[in-house]
């Protein structure tokens, strides 16, 4: 039974997984803790199941989806290279979770507060078995993406001259952009990428989660959970906290007394690491 659940839970760990990658992607080269990336996602998985039920076919209805949250995200990355480029970190986390507030209340007026979407679910099939327990297609292919978003940066950033230009614009954006390197350019496409992102994590788990738009935007909690747990700074960290997350949340299940409280998981993450990071602060203090 025990099995049974943390395979259960793989799929919903790769989504908070690609969604902390995501996240941390923003953060690492572009230097803004976005809270409104769920928000973001979560309007392009619901335009999606917005075209899909007036008719456009599936696999167009998907790149719709994922273009309308990467236009939505480059849209938050213009207002933060042209106002808020110099701000620190505080502010433009702050100015995020204005546009969180904005996107959610957007979203409830556009796709209703209290009526779910029927997403479609076309990796639902069992993919293999392990142990007795069906591995959904669904699993596969969120932890495959979780895994390709987690190593693909890492070795872009490292190995390739636009990782170096990517890095240059993160560590110092004034000089990178005197010397030559179009930094509003490469930002947008680092806000581009993570919003489709963001949005693909969301269509592909949004049947295995309560799929009203609300519901996915708090997404951003286990993301950010995840982050922390790769200090919001490494993306195999990062990919290990969201599936851990995951998988963690699928065992509470099996214990009646924890079920109701499974969504309080990723906070009591956030805190635990928060207080297990800033120990030695308070600790060396003397006395």
């Amino acid at each position: 039974m025990l099995v049974s659940a943390a395979i259960a839970g793989l799929a919903t760990g790769g989504a908070y997984a690609l969604m902390g990658l995501s996240t941390l992607l923003t953060y690492r080269l572009v230097a803004v803790v976005n809270f409104a990336q769920a928000a973001v996602g979560a309007f392009g998985a619901f335009a999606m199941v917005v075209l899909y039920e007036a008719g456009l076919p599936l696999p167009l209805a998907v790149p719709a989806g994922l273009a309308v949250a990467a236009l939505l995200h480059m849209g938050l990355g213009v207002v933060m290279v042209r106002w808020f480029a110099e701000a620190g970190e505080g502010v433009k986390a702050a100015v995020t979770i204005a546009v969180y507030t904005g996107l959610v209340a957007l979203g409830l007026r556009l796709f209703g507060a209290q009526h779910p979407r029927r997403f479609p679910s076309p990796f639902d099939g069992p993919a293999l078995t392990v142990g007795g327990v069906v591995v959904t297609w669904t699993a596969v292919l969120t932890m495959a993406l979780a895994v390709l978003f987690a190593v693909g940066p890492a070795l872009l950033l490292r190995h390739t001259r636009l990782g170096l230009l990517l890095r240059a614009m993160a560590e110092r954006p004034t000089t990178a952009e005197l010397i030559g390197v179009r930094v509003p350019r490469l930002s947008m496409v680092v806000w581009g990428s993570a919003g489709a992102a963001s949005a693909l994590a969301i269509m592909i788990v949004a049947p295995q989660l309560a799929s009203d738009f609300s519901s996915q935007t708090l997404l951003i909690t286990p993301a950010l959970a995840a982050a922390l747990i790769g200090g919001f700074s490494s993306f195999a960290w990062t990919f290990v906290g969201g599936v851990g997350l995951g998988v963690l949340q699928g065992l509470a299940s099996t214990v009646t007394q924890l079920q109701q409280y499974r969504g309080v998981l990723p906070f009591l993450v956030i805190l635990v690491v928060l207080v297990w990071t800033r120990r030695r602060d308070r600790w060396d203090e003397p006395a």
